[in-house]
């Protein structure tokens, strides 16, 4: 049997103990980034006399914050300890989640929300990392899909949640009590989760070294990692490429999230609960799509053809809703139903790529610098499509917009190079 089989026979309690506490950790980071949306269409945006623009604004703040601290996030969790990183941050967005129901200024929410994003930066590419560390190549698709999947799960829940508890409480009420559970979290992750397979005792003893061996294993065919990682990410074409990608698709999902519940609110009429529930729809097809297409993408060992087919199709749907404008905005729901699935199904593949092509340590320092471009393309989708329909009068030319950096991102995607092996496949 070789290390790679050993790996997936014993060491099956790593998906286990890890993967729901890792699903966790980001479902929870993607709340606090995540319910401004459903707050602004939940009274917030009238009750501090918001325009669409200013929305925009507060919420794309989040974005430089998080753009600012990826890199220097990733170096300390790779020198210093992803377990330790990752608790102070938990820690911290718990109670900077929690001030945004305490808060009426405009100036003090951007701050906040700037701040908010600093220390959730790391987040994600520590948790890529971390992975990379516990999971072989076989494994990582899903692995890192199952990650990414607290990004729809959270959206679907908190659309719908989130919805009837501003009917029970208020979009103040909303902010406090969803921010209080990473504040207990934060604790819990210390407490279960080791940096290492060599540095936990929960894994048994073979599991564990048939996991390290096998990804020593992987490794050794790679090129020797750079004693300057940042430096050699930075000149490589693929991480370049990969990183003006994935700003476009980011421009694409951040527009989307956070809009969607305003758009739904205006294009059927509905309260803020059922309006919710609605949102919630197109996150459940987009989890089944994850969870297949990355399934598909570790049993060929091939990552690029999972991704840019689905960013097509997300442009092609986007694009479909702006013919059809806000007189028939049922069908126009089916199309972005559609493009959320378009959305997020090639997660798992994307980060699975990007850290095969370079040595780990390098390869945590590239995830990094890869999700500070999406970092940017969150802050512009986010602040363009509020723009947008503010300067319009409708969402026709976010629409446009949304189909136009969905299409050039597969394009990129295509660009990106790949191995022989995944070529001839």
């Amino acid at each position: 049997m070789n290390t790679v089989e050993q790996a997936g026979t014993l060491g099956r309690q790593r998906w286990l103990r890890l993967i729901p506490i890792v699903f966790v950790t980001y479902s929870l980071a993607y709340l606090d980034r995540s319910n401004f949306s459903i707050a602004t269409a939940g009274g917030m945006a009238e009750e501090l006399h918001l325009t669409h623009t200013t929305s925009g604004l507060i919420a794309a703040s989040f974005f430089l914050g998080y753009f600012l601290l990826q890199v220097p996030g990733v170096l300390y969790a790779d020198r210093r300890s992803v377990r330790s990183l990752i608790f102070w941050s938990v820690l911290a967005w718990g109670v900077l989640a929690t001030a945004q129901g305490l808060l009426s200024s405009v100036p003090v929410l951007i701050a906040v929300r700037f701040l908010l994003g600093a220390v959730e930066a790391a987040v994600l590419p520590a948790l890529v990392v971390l992975l990379a560390r516990w999971f072989t190549k076989a494994e990582r698709g899903r692995a890192n899909a199952f990650l990414i999947l607290g990004n729809p799960v959270t959206v679907m829940w908190l659309s719908a949640a989130s919805g009837y508890l501003i009917e029970a409480t208020s979009w103040r009420g909303m902010f406090i009590i969803e921010g209080i559970p990473a504040l207990i979290w934060a604790f819990v992750f210390r407490a279960q989760v080791r940096d290492r397979p060599a540095d936990t005792q929960w894994l048994d003893p073979a599991g564990r070294d048939a996991v390290e061996r096998a990804i020593a294993a992987e490794q050794a065919h790679l090129p020797e990692p750079a004693e300057r990682p940042v430096r050699e990410a930075l000149r490589s074409k693929a991480v370049l490429l990969l990183s003006a990608q994935y700003l476009l698709w980011s421009i694409g999902v951040y527009g989307f999230v956070f809009w969607l519940p305003s758009i739904v609110k205006a294009g059927s009429s509905a309260g803020i609960g059922a309006t919710g529930l609605l949102s919630a729809i197109p996150y459940a097809f987009a989890v089944a799509a994850m969870l297949i297409n990355s399934r598909g993408s570790d049993r060929s060992g091939v990552r690029r053809k999972y991704v840019w087919p689905w960013l097509i199709a997300g442009a092609v749907a986007f694009y479909g809703s702006y013919l059809l404008g806000k007189q028939h905005f049922w069908w126009a729901f089916v199309l972005l139903a559609i493009a959320a699935v378009a959305l997020y199904a090639p997660y798992g593949p994307f980060f699975a790529m990007i850290s095969e092509l370079l040595p780990q340590r390098t390869a945590g320092v590239a995830v990094a610098v890869v999700n500070a471009a999406g970092a940017l393309g969150g802050f512009l989708g986010t602040y363009l499509v509020g723009w947008l329909e503010s300067a319009t009068g409708s969402t026709a030319a976010a629409f446009l917009m949304l189909a136009g950096t969905m299409a050039a991102a597969a394009v990129l995607v295509l660009a990106v190079p790949v191995k022989t092996k995944e070529r001839r496949a």
